[in-house]
């Protein structure tokens, strides 16, 4: 088994949908980036991961091939909002397994303006049964699904624990002030916990706008390389990946009738314990994480699915300011998907590329202390978790 390093990060800022480049020349800057952070050349990958989720089959050869076209083999991902963290799968496998000691891992998206929807209407959807049961526990059907699902989810932490809606809007503050130490975020004014209380209502004591990530456009990629490849080349060595899990739905996302189960929070505690136990670590030990704030809801459903908290504990531990800088864990130091924004097939790899960051102390001004732990957390609905734990060297 190949120890897998982190060998070089890159990301370009994101834009909302029609402000971007086309998702070819966002790929091709992003894999450079990290090439050139690398220190090696495109002839040096041996394969390439390549994830989006609005995009026709090969799209990932069409981003590709403007590197250079080395006849290697390119496979195209699609695990909706995971999808850039199933390419890191991917390219960890093939480094630790040793089928390749150079691979890249990218992640791009093109988006649409709005809310995210199905596109091919002649046939059963995916998300048939998440739709069935939510219609049956909250009955919003005028809701766009995605808001439907996660404010669903964060209404039944709402019921169960007391949990207040200025609790989510504490969420999305913490995210801006964070945002507006990262060059690379698209939302960068911070805004107070009023700001967020007053904002656009978009379900009735659930859920405002500011609540809810938007739609982007953008890149990211990772080099990853076997340990012995960085020192027969020179590369550096101080970022690996120490754990990776991946899992999908259980049998409780549907028969639990449980909104947060529906949004993964099973998959989120099981692909953290699996990642916890092989590498020998609790939560108590990470110093900062990456999760998936799709919605403010998600980030306060997932501190218990992770065990940064107890269950029911999670409103507790954002008053008590425990998911920021001074307190237990820095969550989402780059703002988020909340602030940053969220182009579905680049997140995953966004998150590498901050917690890569944080860990080789070259954050700026958001940086985390000493960091030497962190965690990734990236959920698609579908479903798919993946759940990275980093180690500084």
């Amino acid at each position: 088994m190949q120890k897998v390093i982190v060998a070089g990060v890159g990301m370009i800022p994101f834009s909302k949908p029609g402000a971007s480049e086309s998702y070819p020349e966002m790929a091709v800057k992003a894999s450079r980036m990290a090439l050139e952070d690398a220190g090696i050349d495109y002839g040096a990958v041996a394969q390439a991961y390549v994830g989006y989720v609005y995009g026709d089959s090969t799209s990932g050869q069409r981003a590709v091939y403007g590197l250079g076209m080395t006849g290697i083999p390119i496979i195209n991902i699609n695990n909706n909002c995971s999808t850039g963290s199933s390419a890191l799968y991917l390219a960890r496998q093939a480094i630790e397994s040793g089928a390749a000691d150079c691979v890249l891992a990218l992640g791009f998206e093109q988006m649409r303006p709005g809310a995210i929807g199905s596109i091919f209407q002649d046939r059963p959807s995916p998300f048939e049964p998440f739709d069935e049961l939510t219609d049956e526990l909250v009955n919003k059907p005028e809701l766009p699904l995605a808001l439907r699902y996660f404010g669903g989810a964060g209404l039944e932490h709402m019921k169960r624990y007391g949990t207040k809606l200025s609790t989510f809007a504490a969420i999305r503050a913490k995210a801006s002030v964070h945002a507006a130490k990262n060059p690379l975020a698209l939302f960068r004014r911070e805004v107070t916990v009023d700001d967020v209380m007053n904002d656009q209502v978009l379900w009735p004591g659930v859920m405002t706008r500011l609540m809810a990530c938007p739609p982007t456009c953008g890149a990211a990629a990772a080099i990853l390389v076997s340990e012995r490849f960085a020192k027969t080349h020179g590369l550096r060595t101080d970022v690996a990946i120490r754990a990776q899990s991946m899992t999908t739905d259980y049998p409780s996302t549907f028969a639990d009738g449980d909104m947060m189960k529906l949004v993964g929070i099973d998959m989120t505690r099981a692909a953290a314990q699996e990642v916890y136990q092989a590498a020998g670590v609790g939560p108590e030990d990470l110093d900062v994480v990456e999760l998936h704030d799709c919605f403010a809801h998600n980030e306060l459903i997932t501190y218990e699915g992770l065990g940064l908290c107890g269950e029911g504990e999670a409103e507790r531990f954002v008053l008590d300011g425990n998911n920021t800088y001074g307190g237990t864990v820095v969550t989402n130091p780059s703002g988020g998907l909340l602030s940053k924004g969220h182009p579905l097939g680049a997140t995953g790899l966004a998150q590498c590329f901050e917690l890569t960051k944080q860990l080789r102390g070259d954050a700026g001004d958001r940086q985390v202390g000493a960091a030497r732990l962190a965690l990734q957390h990236n959920l698609g609905l579908g479903g798919a978790c993946v759940v990275t734990l980093y180690e500084r060297a």
